[in-house]
């Protein structure tokens, strides 16, 4: 039975609010947990206290049991000083995709050639002068 400790969405359409619960990784999103341990309200500012609820003692006992938090709730736990979430590194987040360099490459090359044609038109147009 793997444990996690994950989001469960309430709230009306447009107006999240979530439940940090811990459930087996096959129950449902919305479904089927064990316990529920805080809440997260997205609405609310970020230095608002009850944005993110968190029940400390029972967090840790289901940590010490195995449960492995989700991404988001990790950094929840992180902030709160319950778990240490790792260092992520991307190096290629910022670099542009394939089909983005071969648009800069077809975009250069028709520019190159524009300029060759130009500059072959101010040639024969200053011969034309000089004649």
């Amino acid at each position: 039975m793997a444990l996690r400790i994950r989001l469960a969405r309430g709230g009306a359409k447009k107006r999240p609010f979530y439940r940090i619960v811990v459930a087996e990784n096959t129950a449902p999103r919305d479904g089927r947990f064990i316990e529920k341990v805080g809440t997260y309200n997205p609405l609310l500012p970020k230095d608002h206290p009850e944005r993110v609820v968190l029940n400390t003692e029972r967090i840790q006992h289901w940590l010490s049991k195995g449960a492995k938090p989700t991404d988001r709730v990790l950094r929840f736990l992180d902030a709160a000083g319950l778990a240490k979430r790792p260092e992520r590194n991307n190096p290629k987040k910022a670099q542009p995709g394939e089909k983005a360099l071969a648009r800069k490459a077809e975009k250069e090359a028709k520019a190159a050639e524009a300029a060759a044609e130009a500059e072959g038109g101010e040639a024969e147009a200053a011969e034309a002068a000089e004649e």
